[in-house]
């Protein structure tokens, strides 16, 4: 699709497929649920046209990415340090110490995250559909959701 590369690498454990474009300041791509690279397939074609390099993974247990079967394995600090190993081995900290991130959806929730736990990586963050939300351990993400959305709502429906 219009000379996006892909290819397998090995970050943090797990082999991760990445799709990618272009060369220049990296951009990393991160998708949504239950999204995959191919959601950022335009953007990836139009930023790589302007000189950017665009990379989008398919994240851990999405697409051709490795699906480790415990739960215990899905936390923000696997995922976010598979996003670190993999700019560790696309874009090393003496070749290009800060990108751009893009999120969409929940990955947004994680481009925020990484934002939190390695600022350092980070030149700038741009994400879609969700908004900070800084932590409260008196928050109950999934009983909120119930009331305000009711026992139909696809958050809900997973917890069963």
């Amino acid at each position: 699709m219009g000379g996006i590369q892909h290819k397998t690498v090995s970050v943090n454990g797990i082999n991760m497929h990445i799709a990618e474009k272009g060369e220049g300041p990296l951009i990393l791509f991160i998708h949504g649920f239950p999204e995959l690279w191919y959601t950022w397939r335009h953007q990836i074609n139009g930023l790589a046209a302007l000189g950017y390099r665009a990379l989008a993974p398919d994240l851990r247990g999405y697409g051709g990415t490795d699906v480790p079967d415990c739960v215990a394995d899905y936390t923000c600090f696997h995922v976010v340090g598979d996003l670190i190993a993999l700019l560790d081995n696309e874009a090393p900290p003496e070749k290009e110490d800060k990108v751009f991130v893009v999120g969409h959806d929940w990955g947004a929730i994680i481009a925020w995250l990484l934002c939190l736990f390695r600022p350092d990586r980070v030149k700038a963050l741009f994400n879609l559909s969700a908004p900070f939300v800084p932590c409260d351990p008196r928050f109950k993400p999934v009983e909120t959701l119930e009331v305000l959305l009711g026992k139909d709502y696809y958050i809900v429906r997973f917890q069963v």
